[in-house]
C-alpha cells in the first residue's frame, strides 16, 4: 500500500495560513501598517478604494529593504525579529511570525516598490497567487510601497462573503485607530476612493486623541498616571457624564499595542459604578508598559488577546488608579470638611438658668362639635377664640361645651357596642369622592388573548403614578402607562413608515452631533430611514451631523441617545440596516418620547390614553413585548374578600 501522508505545495499552505491573519481588507491594513512601523517610519500614507476589495496601498518612509530582503519577505515564517525561541519572551515589535506578506500574497495580486536608505535604485516586486511574477531594479523613494489589489481574487468563496462596502470600512477605520493611537509620534493619513478621512499629524498621546475622536472629547478627559514594580499605567480616561451605550471608545494598549481584555475591562466598569448609568461605557485609552517575560501576545492569530503572568494584581492595580484619577479630579462626590464657613454649634452655659417651655391646653375642646355662635356656655371674660373657631387654647373658662353627651349615643344602642353599623344589602352606600355611576352601555374591546371588556363610562384612577385601574366587564383592569404609551407612538411611527407620510417640528436652534469615524458611517447609512421618521439631519462633514428637525409629538427624543443605542445593536448584531432597521428605530423613538413612570396624569389624559391603547392593533404587549395590561378578574376579587 502506498503512502498516504504528503506535504501541501506553498501556494496552498500559504491559502490556509491566510484564512487565519487575513480575514478581510482590515487585516491586511493592520498587517502592512504594522510592518511599516517596525521599519521605523515617521509618515505612513494609507490609501483604500472600494473598502480594499479593489485596492489597499501603504506608503511609508521607512528604512526599506534590499533586493534580497524583498524577495524573501514573501516567504513564510521569514521574519527579522525571531532568531532563537527565547526571543520570543520578549517581543517590543508589532510584526514577528513572517506570516503576513506570505498570506497577502497568496490571495491578492501584490506589488512591492522598496529601496533603502542609501542605495541608488530600488526593488520592484510583482506576486500573484503566491508566484513571483517580475522582479525588476526601479527608482523609487526610500521606504516600502505595498499595493494589493482584488483581494481574495483566486479564492472566490472568500471574496463572496465580504461584507458590505459600508461595513468593510467601518473595519478598516478600526484597526487604523488602533494603530494610529497607539502611535502618536507617527504621522498618519487615510484615504478612501480619493476622499480624505483623516489627517494625523505628530503630536502627543491627548492632541492625538482629540485629532481622532473630535474636539468635543478635549473636555472629556481626565488623565491617569501610576508607577508600580508590576507595570506602568498612563493614558486617560472619559468623565462619567461623557459615558455612552455605545462602544467603541474603549482602548487597551500594552508596549504600543493594541488588546482586547475583557476582565481588565470590568476593573474599570467597576470603579464607575454608581457614576454612570446601567448599560453605559465610559471611555478609556490606557497604556501599560510591563516586562515582556510576563506577557503572552502569541495566543491569538490576530495578537488582539494577550495573557499576563499575574492578571488579578494587574486587575486591583488597575481599578484603584481609576478610582484615584476619578476621585483627584473630583468625579466622585466628596465631602469637604475643610471650608472656611463651618457650622456655628452654640455651647451651653452651665452658669445660665434655662426655664421650660410652657403649653396651653383647652381641656374642654371638642372636635365634633358643629361651629354655633352661641358662646354663653363660655366665660364672656374670656379673651381666647371660641373653640368652634379652630381649637385654640383656653384659660380660665369654668364650663363645659355643649354636645358633648352625644358622643356617647351609639353606645347605648341595642344594636351592640360598635360605634359603627354595616348596612344591609339592599342598602346602597355613597362616598362623596368615589360615586359609582349607573352601569353603562357596555364596549367589548378585543385585547388579545385577555377579552378585556371596557365599561364605557368607567373612571380611570392612577395608582402610584405608574399604574392606570379601570374597571372591566370581567375585573379590575391594570394599565402600565408607560408602556402602553409606548405601544401607541410605535403603531403611529410604523403607520408613518407605510403610508410615507411623517411630520417633522423644525428646530429653531439646530444640534449637532459629533461621532467617531466608525460610528460615523454607520449614521450616514440611517439618515434616509430617520428622515422617514420624521427626524431631520444631515451630514456636515465625516464626523458630525446637524439636526434640524424633530418628529412631532416627540419633543422628549434625545437624538444623541437614540443613535447610540441603534449603534451598539447594530454593532452587537442586534439589528440588520437592511431589514429591520426600520422597527428598531420606531421602538427606541417610541420608548425615548413616551411619558415616564411617576409621571401624574389627569382623569381625561387617562382616559384617553386607555382609548388609543385599545385601538391598537397589540394592546396586549409592549414594542419590546413586555405585558402592557393585567386583570384582577372578578372571581378573585370575591376570594380576597370571604
Amino acid at each position: 500500500m502506498s503512502d498516504i501522508i504528503q506535504l501541501l505545495p506553498d501556494s496552498v499552505a500559504n491559502q490556509i495560513a491566510a484564512g487565519e491573519v487575513i480575514q478581510r481588507p482590515g487585516s491586511m491594513v493592520k498587517e502592512l501598517v504594522e510592518n511599516a512601523i517596525d521599519a521605523g517610519s515617521t509618515e505612513i500614507k494609507i490609501i483604500i478604494k472600494d473598502a480594499g476589495r479593489t485596492l489597499v496601498q501603504v506608503i511609508d518612509n521607512g528604512c526599506g529593504m534590499s533586493a534580497t530582503d524583498a524577495r524573501l519577505a514573501f516567504e513564510r515564517h521569514a521574519t527579522s525579529k525571531i532568531r532563537e525561541v527565547n526571543d520570543l519572551f520578549a517581543i517590543r515589535t508589532m510584526g514577528f511570525r513572517g506570516e503576513a506578506l506570505a498570506s497577502i500574497a497568496a490571495v491578492a495580486q501584490t506589488e512591492l516598490k522598496t529601496k533603502k536608505q542609501g542605495d541608488e535604485l530600488g526593488t520592484h516586486l510583482i506576486i500573484s497567487g503566491s508566484e513571483v511574477e517580475s522582479q525588476e531594479v526601479v527608482n523609487c523613494p526610500t521606504g516600502s510601497n505595498f499595493i494589493i489589489k482584488n483581494l481574495f481574487f483566486n479564492v472566490p468563496a472568500r471574496r463572496k462573503f465580504l461584507k458590505k462596502d459600508s461595513t468593510e470600512l467601518r473595519h478598516i477605520i478600526n484597526e487604523f485607530q488602533r494603530i494610529a493611537l497607539a502611535n502618536p509620534d507617527i504621522g498618519f493619513s487615510l484615504e478612501h476612493n480619493n476622499m480624505p478621512l483623516f489627517q494625523l499629524p505628530e503630536s502627543n498621546f491627548r492632541q492625538r486623541i482629540i485629532n481622532m475622536l473630535g474636539k468635543g472629547m478635549n473636555n472629556q478627559l481626565v488623565p491617569v498616571e501610576t508607577n508600580t514594580t508590576l507595570i506602568k499605567i498612563s493614558g486617560f480616561i472619559g468623565k462619567p457624564e461623557s459615558a455612552r451605550k455605545s462602544s467603541g471608545d474603549q482602548f487597551f494598549f500594552v508596549n504600543q499595542r493594541y488588546m482586547r481584555h475583557p476582565y481588565l475591562h470590568k476593573a474599570i466598569t467597576e470603579a464607575y459604578s454608581n457614576l454612570i448609568l446601567p448599560n453605559t461605557v465610559p471611555a478609556y485609552f490606557l497604556y501599560f508598559e510591563v516586562d515582556p517575560k510576563i506577557i503572552d501576545i502569541n495566543i491569538h492569530p490576530t495578537k488582539t488577546e494577550i495573557k499576563f503572568e499575574d492578571e488579578r494584581a494587574i486587575w486591583h492595580i488597575l481599578n484603584a488608579t481609576i478610582k484615584e484619577s476619578l476621585g483627584k479630579h473630583n468625579m466622585v462626590p466628596t465631602i469637604d470638611f475643610d471650608t472656611a464657613d463651618m457650622v456655628n454649634i452654640p455651647v451651653a452655659d452651665d452658669a445660665e438658668k434655662k426655664d421650660a417651655p410652657e403649653i396651653e391646653v383647652n381641656p374642654f375642646f371638642n372636635p365634633f362639635e358643629t361651629p354655633t355662635p352661641d358662646t354663653s356656655s363660655f366665660d364672656s371674660t374670656s379673651t381666647s377664640p371660641s373653640p368652634s373657631a379652630g381649637g385654640g387654647s383656653y384659660k380660665g373658662s369654668s364650663s363645659s361645651p355643649k354636645g358633648w353627651e352625644q358622643l356617647y349615643n351609639d353606645f347605648e344602642s341595642d344594636k351592640g357596642n360598635m360605634p359603627f353599623e354595616t348596612p344591609a344589602p339592599s342598602e346602597t352606600v355613597t362616598t362623596s369622592n368615589w360615586d359609582v355611576e349607573p352601569e353603562a352601555e357596555q364596549q367589548t374591546i378585543l385585547s388579545g388573548s385577555t377579552n378585556a371588556e371596557v365599561s364605557s363610562g368607567a373612571s380611570c384612577f392612577q395608582f402610584k403614578n405608574k399604574y392606570i385601574l379601570t374597571s372591566g366587564k370581567s375585573g379590575l383592569m391594570m394599565v402600565d402607562q408607560k408602556r402602553a404609551h409606548e405601544r401607541i407612538l410605535f403603531e403611529r411611527l410604523m403607520q408613518s413608515v407605510s403610508t410615507q407620510q411623517s411630520m417633522t417640528q423644525q428646530s429653531l436652534f439646530p444640534e449637532q452631533l459629533e461621532f467617531n469615524a466608525e460610528d460615523a458611517i454607520i449614521v450616514n447609512e440611517l439618515l434616509p430611514d430617520l428622515q422617514i421618521f420624521g427626524l431631520d439631519m444631515a451630514e456636515i462633514n465625516s464626523s458630525t451631523f446637524e439636526v434640524k428637525g424633530m418628529p412631532i409629538n416627540m419633543e422628549k427624543m434625545n437624538p444623541k441617545m437614540l443613535l447610540d443605542e441603534i449603534i451598539e445593536s447594530y454593532k452587537k448584531g442586534e439589528v440588520n440596516l437592511q431589514t429591520d432597521v426600520k422597527e428598531r428605530i420606531a421602538r427606541l423613538m417610541a420608548k425615548q418620547s413616551s411619558i415616564r413612570s411617576g409621571q401624574t396624569l389627569s382623569n381625561a389624559e387617562m382616559d384617553e390614553l386607555v382609548g388609543q391603547l385599545f385601538a391598537c392593533q397589540v394592546p396586549n404587549y409592549s414594542p419590546d413585548g413586555k405585558s402592557i395590561v393585567s386583570i384582577l378578574s372578578n372571581d378573585e376579587i370575591e376570594i380576597r374578600f370571604r
